[in-house]
């Protein structure tokens, strides 16, 4: 019986790169699944007509990638795994700031994407899912009004809202990422948190957001997104000047300040009647 080759002979010259990509090629592809084995080193470099030092290039480059464990012993070998999501965040973050991206260019990307995720989760979300962005928010907004927030406690809760809203589009595109922006490159918004004189006003800020989402009330929404990153703007630029930020020198906006902020619309008013699927 004739063997069934799954590879072609490697190209002369980039045998290594070549037998990479015709690996990468068929995992994407799904001739080999999460958790199976790949063929093992002396039937590749059969079908590759190859090498063992060329095929062993070619599996750091798929291990360097995330997309194959090597296991060692006598069921070991080369496996295929999921691609993880803090290795896409990691090499992202590392990418931009190895290219010294500015933060601008960083924050006209995120309230691009903040603006469609929110007109999204307006359309597609439930009204379960719009009560409980809200009620995430009023507890952000108590977080900060203690006199020593839980920093740690504020940053996790800010980035399960923001992949919540991301879920809420109905789209994974949006929360994969969402999620690798919050793990790599998050650290702008906590110069919000981290400043005490933007930090209650951006926590109220995120509740009227999610109240606007609730109310399916687009306009609304996006005018507090958009002076979330009016105040980031303005707290990143008087960081770099070395500016000490009071109260009153943050951009103006009708927000709710203190105790009441939490209270400005009954719990069972924060969602219009027609929210929600």
């Amino acid at each position: 019986m004739t063997e069934e080759f799954i590879f072609s002979p490697a190209q002369v010259g980039r045998a290594g790169e070549d037998v990479a990509l015709q690996i990468e090629a068929a995992i994407l592809n799904g001739k080999f699944q999460p958790g199976e084995r790949l063929p093992s080193e002396r039937d590749l470099q059969r079908q590759f007509h190859t090498g063992r030092g060329v095929i062993r290039e070619a599996m750091g480059a798929l291990k360097q990638k995330g997309l194959i464990e090597i296991k060692k012993g006598a069921k070991g070998g080369a496996v295929v795994k999921n691609v993880e999501m803090h290795l896409v965040s990691e090499s992202l973050a590392l990418f931009l700031k190895q290219r010294r991206v500015e933060a601008q260019y960083l924050i006209e990307v995120r309230e691009s994407m903040d603006r469609t995720i929110t007109n999204l989760a307006i359309a597609r979300a439930t009204a379960e899912e719009k009560a409980g962005l809200v009620e995430g928010a009023k507890k952000l907004v108590r977080l900060l009004q203690a006199q020593e927030p839980d920093m740690v406690a504020v940053f996790e809760l800010d980035r399960e809202l923001n992949l919540l809203l991301a879920r809420m589009t109905r789209n994974p595109v949006f929360e994969w990422i969402m999620r690798a922006m919050q793990s790599g490159l998050a650290s702008h918004d906590h110069s919000l948190y981290d400043d005490p004189a933007y930090r209650e006003r951006t926590g109220v800020n995120w509740l009227q957001t999610a109240r606007g989402i609730a109310r399916g009330e687009p306009l609304q929404a996006l005018s507090f997104i958009g002076y979330h990153y009016v105040m980031l703007r303005d707290c990143l630029a008087k960081a770099r000047m070395g500016d000490q930020t009071t109260a009153d020198d943050i951009p103006r906006y009708p927000l709710e300040i203190g105790p009441a902020a939490t209270q400005g619309v009954p719990d069972n008013g924060d969602v219009a009647a027609s929210g929600g699927k």
